[in-house]
């Protein structure tokens, strides 16, 4: 076992790797910018060394800066968080060349996974169920349009090596086909520096279901349940739940085999996410494969009780999974809110100094945040400030739970967008479980 851990990262997700070190003995090491200097995670760690500007590219994105860090601590890990580093399969192999062990996935898998095309002609060879598409090299449009009139509209067209919703265009229609291909494009190409692209068939309804997975070195692979993962926003996520309401017994061990198909088909491990899109009728198909720990990994915990962080060091120390999947169970209901410095309503940045902090507590609840009182939060970063997890034993005493922890915090100084929330554990459909990935979308919309 590791006796040194630099975490490359900031913020929450620092304080949270930061925390089951000290549980494991692992002294840690924490980075930070200029922007960071009086940052929560340098003052948890055992000790904190500058890595550059406030800028992420001059900081927290320098595999060179965190390296030389690392070495100069004596850290034998490093634990990349999520963003960042954390899916970059050339910091990975800079990790083993100087000899310090990546908390993640081998390089291998991250390259695999990493490319949409590539991934899923991976997933197809491994009989993980596909969205009917074309995920081939020709990008003639014409060839495209071809592919998507054989498909049928609605189509979603999407880049290749694109992530975060960028890169995303739905056609209706063929006429409107080549002009959309042609914005997409460019959106990759300026976003990704690739403007290849895939053509698939457009779920109707869809559910974003995402599934927890874990593979050790000792060629084992298990599944932690799911998530669902569909109130979002522009494509990002805004509260995850687990278990996904209305999931059965039978598509629950449907998914999860195939997510561990997919982790097999690329040697995955340690933890990992392969997420699906699901239609309303029972279908569901693989989207892509985070390789890393997700922001909403919480929640997982929460139901099913193991640390996945702590399951994380010790894959990567060489230790095998601490558990098989006879063992993991789930129990209850959890959901996270994804708490931002942000206007609730136009959702514009709100950065500052924070001068009330209040964090809610009682049983089955848990604040994953940096903040406190007199915390300058830097324009820089995510704008996200906190996580706000509650469990229950079922769904609805959870959601009453939840709603009684948003009305206990307090954040004063900025804004952030906990009435957000207060406003979407009232509404019906959220209530009944009854969304779709664009629910959200349609009800900011209509409140104008």
């Amino acid at each position: 076992m590791f006796t040194k851990v630099l975490i490359a990262n900031r913020g929450e997700i620092a304080c949270r790797v930061i925390a089951t070190c000290r549980r494991l003995g692992i002294a840690t090491v924490a980075v930070y910018s200029d922007a960071d200097r009086n940052a929560r995670h340098v003052r948890l760690a055992d000790e904190a060394i500058h890595i550059g500007p406030a800028a992420a590219r001059e900081s927290y994105l320098r595999g060179d800066a965190l390296l030389d860090a690392a070495r100069l601590a004596g850290a034998q890990a490093i634990h990349p968080g999520y963003g960042f580093l954390s899916e970059n399969a050339e910091f990975a192999d800079a990790c083993a060349a100087a000899g310090i062990t990546f908390i993640g996935p081998p390089a291998s898998a991250i390259r695999a996974m990493g490319d949409k095309s590539a991934a899923k002609a991976l997933m197809a060879k491994a009989g993980v169920p596909l969205t009917p598409g074309y995920h081939g090299d020709q990008q003639a449009p014409d060839f495209l349009r071809a592919q998507a009139d054989g498909i049928g509209y609605p189509v979603l067209i999407k880049a290749s090596a694109g992530g975060g919703g960028k890169g995303m265009r739905k056609v209706e229609r063929s006429e409107d086909f080549v002009d959309a291909l042609a914005s997409c494009q460019r959106e990759a190409a300026s976003a990704f520096g690739n403007d290849h692209v895939l053509v698939e068939k457009y779920v109707e309804r869809p559910r974003h279901i995402e599934i927890q997975v874990f593979g050790d070195s000792h060629g084992d692979a298990v599944y932690l349940f799911e998530r669902d993962c569909s109130v979002q926003r522009r494509h990002q996520k805004v509260l995850e739940e687990a278990p996904a309401p209305g999931m059965s017994a039978e598509r629950r061990a449907a998914m999860g085999q195939a997510a561990v198909d997919a982790a097999r088909a690329v040697g995955y491990e340690g933890a990992g996410t392969v997420e699906f899109i699901a239609g309303p009728d029972g279908d569901f198909y693989f989207m892509e494969m985070n390789t890393r720990l997700q922001v909403e990994h919480p929640v997982t915990e929460a139901i099913t009780g193991i640390d996945l962080v702590r399951e994380q060091i010790r894959i990567a120390a060489g230790l095998p999974l601490s558990f098989t999947q006879e063992d993991v169970a789930f129990e209850g209901h959890a959901i996270e809110c994804r708490i931002n410095a942000e206007n609730a309503r136009t959702f514009t940045p709100s950065p500052g100094t924070i001068t009330d902090f209040h964090a809610p507590g009682g049983l089955g609840v848990r604040l994953d945040s940096a903040i406190y009182t007199g915390y300058a939060i830097p324009p820089y970063y995510d704008s996200l400030i906190g996580k706000l997890i509650v469990h229950g034993r079922d769904r609805a005493e959870c959601i009453a739970r939840l709603r009684r922890c948003l009305g206990e915090m307090v954040v004063g100084g900025i804004e952030t967008t906990i009435p957000l929330f207060q406003d979407l554990l009232v509404q019906p459909d959220i209530l009944a479980g009854d969304y779709d990935i664009h629910w959200l979308e349609r009800w900011i919309k209509a409140q104008g």
